[in-house]
């Protein structure tokens, strides 16, 4: 392809300490909700949880966690007009691999910080040259002024930024909404990846004749999570900007918002912060609510469910495809599953972990990327 230049300047987040104020004040004057004795996490956000979350966010040390992220070097550049947000950390020795790492809602790129110390590290004589751009709408990226920056036009954005990054070819890796990113990549950006690894294989793609009895059961089970808990998503892809109004003016709302999925969808053993960290929870927060974003993060349901590219079934042949299944995801898929979509040269299937792996178990997730780099013979 023809390269995009671009300029990627330093960015250095600081928040301004009158934000932070109106926040602690914000979450000192929560009025919370009227609740249903014995309901527990069937019903929602559970009463308590959210109070105890509440509480860590009013103590929570925002600038610790600040100085955090600034440690790790990160950019901003312009591409087809839109302000990108993304990390850029060049990996120890002579022999390094580019890889992407693009992560989904309501998580932020700080889910995938854990994952740079891991794959920049030199092992087996291979180290990582390691992007994580932010998804525009999310966090310190530009929102879009239009509709449709859909996951076919990212995927595009990204391929323009690694090869402004010089980097003719890469690895890319997704989950959620970013294995999306990465699916669209192979088929439309082939020439540029090395090949694909993701979290999980979709399940909405139309179900053709003589599927599995192990198919079907999955199928089943999807419908029925759709049912039971995808009301979000169909909200997110049809009204956004209702909800939004709510999420954007009240810390408590949002935090019931995205804490709900945070327990609901990781490996956690029924505790909110069985799996991830109460600190990185409240960071991902802080994120969306000192930038404002949580209105644009749900843009992505809509564009998604339009886009012909992410609803129709990807092309089999390409480059090559890892994926890795984490037992508390959200519907962990069954090989044959995969196989009938993907030509799969890797699939795992870890022994813990959940929705979020980069905050969850992120040895476990690096190890399978670079066990699929290494089946690439990299």
């Amino acid at each position: 392809m023809e390269t995009t230049k671009i300029d990627p300047r330093p960015y250095t987040v600081a928040v301004p300490d009158a934000v932070l104020e109106d926040l602690r004040t914000r979450l000192e004057r929560t009025r919370l909700t009227d609740t249903v004795e014995g309901g527990g996490w069937d019903w929602g956000m559970d009463p308590d949880a959210l109070r105890t979350l509440l509480d860590h966010w009013r103590g929570f040390d925002w600038r610790a966690a600040e100085a955090a992220i600034n440690a790790v070097p990160a950019f901003r550049a312009k591409l087809d007009g839109l302000g990108l947000h993304f990390v850029h950390v060049r990996g120890e020795g002579e022999r390094r691999l580019p890889i992407l790492l693009t992560n989904g809602w309501p998580s932020c790129f700080t889910e995938c910080l854990p994952l740079v110390p891991l794959l920049t590290r030199e092992v087996d004589g291979l180290s990582f040259d390691v992007v994580i751009p932010s998804l525009p709408g999310y966090g310190f990226s530009d929102r879009p002024r239009a509709p449709g920056m859909n996951i076919t036009r990212i995927a595009g954005l990204w391929a323009k930024l690694m090869a402004g990054l010089g980097y003719d070819r890469f690895l890319a890796h997704g989950s959620d909404m970013g294995a999306g990113v990465v699916e669209r990549l192979r088929a439309n950006h082939a020439g540029q990846l090395l090949g694909i690894h993701m979290v999980n294989v979709n399940w909405f793609y139309p179900p053709p004749d003589g599927l599995s009895s192990e198919e079907k059961d999955y199928l089943q089970r999807a419908r029925q999570w759709q049912m039971r808990e995808g009301a979000y998503s169909m909200l997110h892809g049809s009204k956004p900007r209702t909800i939004a109004v709510g999420l954007n003016d009240s810390p408590a709302g949002l935090a019931a918002w995205i804490g709900e999925k945070f327990h609901g969808w990781t490996d956690g053993g029924g505790r909110l912060d069985g799996a991830v960290s109460l600190d990185a929870l409240c960071t991902v927060l802080t994120i969306y609510w000192v930038t404002g974003t949580i209105g644009s993060s749900q843009w992505l349901y809509r564009e998604a469910f339009t886009d012909a590219g992410v609803m129709s079934p990807p092309p089999k042949q390409g480059v090559p495809v890892g994926v890795a299944i984490f037992p508390k995801d959200i519907l962990p898929a069954p090989r044959a599953w995969g196989e009938r979509w993907l030509d799969i040269q890797r699939w795992t299937e870890l022994p813990r972990g959940g929705h979020f792996p980069g905050f969850e178990t992120p040895e476990l997730l690096a190890g399978d990327i670079r066990g699929f780099a290494k089946e690439l013979g990299a």
